[in-house]
């Protein structure tokens, strides 16, 4: 059995000083729900193994605040430049591509639409409620938590997952 957890970074600034996409930062908010998320994904283990990281700042930033959150044990992280504006496909060549590693929980850290689209398409089967909530938006520091019946991470495929959970900032808010 493997976990997967799908981390969109959290909320930014319009536009970064240098006007490229990839150096956006967090704003109030995305640093106050990157913390937020760190903090629920504490205190509801098992925490990933490995972590997968977009090289956008966004997504460094993200995971340093939820990171900061975990306070047992720090996973192996890898920086990635092919997961910023990486579609479905590339997003499931890392997630293969992780099998080197053998991770029981992994966990991707990146952006939309790919990683919105990428977490529909591996879901078959799950929490009704979440995957109507999920079906909607993955928003701004939103996660989906993913489980496969599988023993080797190049064995995912799309539909083979079941959606374990899904949170926002706004949802951990109403629990």
């Amino acid at each position: 059995m493997r976990r997967l957890l799908l981390l969109r970074h959290a909320k930014t600034e319009n536009a970064a000083p240098s006007g490229k996409d990839v150096d956006r930062r967090l704003d109030d908010r995305g640093r106050i729900d990157a913390a937020a998320m760190g903090t629920w994904l504490n205190e509801h283990p098992p925490l990933p193994d490995l972590v997968c990281v977009s090289t956008a700042v966004r997504a460094q930033q993200t995971w340093d605040l939820v990171a900061a959150a975990m306070t047992v044990g720090q996973p192996l992280v890898a920086h990635l430049d092919e997961l910023y504006a990486a579609g479905p496909a590339e997003l499931l060549a890392v997630i293969r591509a992780a099998a080197e590693q053998d991770p029981q929980q992994l966990m991707i850290v990146g952006h939309n639409p790919g990683l919105h689209e990428l977490a529909l398409g591996l879901i078959g089967r799950g929490d009704a409620e979440a995957q109507k909530a999920l079906d909607a938006n993955l928003p701004t520091s939103g996660l989906a938590l993913i489980e496969f019946p599988i023993d080797d991470w190049d064995e995912v495929a799309f539909r083979g997952g079941r959606l374990l959970r899904f949170l926002s900032p706004k949802l951990l808010k109403g629990e």
